[in-house]
């Protein structure tokens, strides 16, 4: 089963612990306003890809991920394609290499199951704790992401959580507060990365001729990156802004 891949970043730092491949994947089933990779929503589109090409290039790759490193499947949304995933990721484990997953944690099945089993790390992306304000800011509901945060909990399956702090969408702090409430006691977060919003993808839109809906929204200030960070640092122990 070949593995749809949108594109390949090397010795990636920002997707996971020390120097990474990271892959990204094609296919997404949340649709968030700011997405800067909205080419890769789409199921169709990509690069139909060998599994052994991607253990290939991880071998290739391997003495430079060191003891912290190793390959992380980003998107999209790469439990999208949990059931091809999953013989891959066995074998990359088999060899030794660290794999981390990053995802919406909005879609769960046996497979997705058995991916996250597999996997040493995943970055959990909770885009915002307040329903309706999740709904509005991804078109979808967040109760799935939050109960995957459950289970990897409850499994004992190590994650980072990730928030994208988009000013007037997700930059509210009683959502915050709730969502330290809610998952602040939980051993298995590893940290909390806060991502700035940004406007990166944008061009993107242009060149699909759709239309950018944030494009009022401007970039964070620091004092409203400090401000959210002091807040996640009253439930989370390790909270860094990337």
């Amino acid at each position: 089963m070949t593995i749809n891949v949108h594109s390949y970043e090397s010795m990636g730092t920002f997707d996971g612990p020390g120097l990474r491949l990271v892959v990204f994947l094609q296919g997404c089933n949340f649709r968030c306003l700011y997405c800067a990779n909205p080419d890769t929503i789409a199921g169709k589109g990509g690069t139909p890809t060998p599994p052994e090409e991607i253990v290939r290039m991880a071998m290739s790759q391997r003495p430079f991920f060191g003891k912290r490193g190793g390959v992380t499947f980003s998107g999209g949304e790469p439990t999208f394609q949990a059931k091809a995933l999953v013989p891959l990721v066995r074998e990359l484990k088999e060899k030794g290499i660290h794999v981390c997953i990053d995802s919406n944690g909005g879609i769960w099945n046996e497979e997705v199951e058995e991916l996250f089993k597999l996997t040493d790390l995943v970055l959990l992306d909770i885009k915002e704790f307040n329903p309706a304000r999740h709904q509005a800011l991804t078109g979808r509901s967040n109760e799935q992401t939050i109960r995957t945060a459950a289970w990897l909990e409850e499994n004992e399956k190590p994650f980072w959580l990730r928030y994208v702090l988009v000013p007037g969408y997700s930059d509210f702090e009683e959502d915050i507060r709730r969502l330290g409430e809610a998952l602040g006691k939980y051993k298995m977060v590893q940290r909390v990365e806060i991502l700035p919003y940004h406007t990166l993808g944008v061009h993107k839109y242009e060149a699909m001729e759709q239309e950018y809906k944030l494009k009022d929204v401007k970039e964070n200030t620091p004092e409203q990156l400090e401000k959210a960070a002091e807040v996640f640092k009253e439930y989370f122990t390790t909270v860094v802004v990337n």
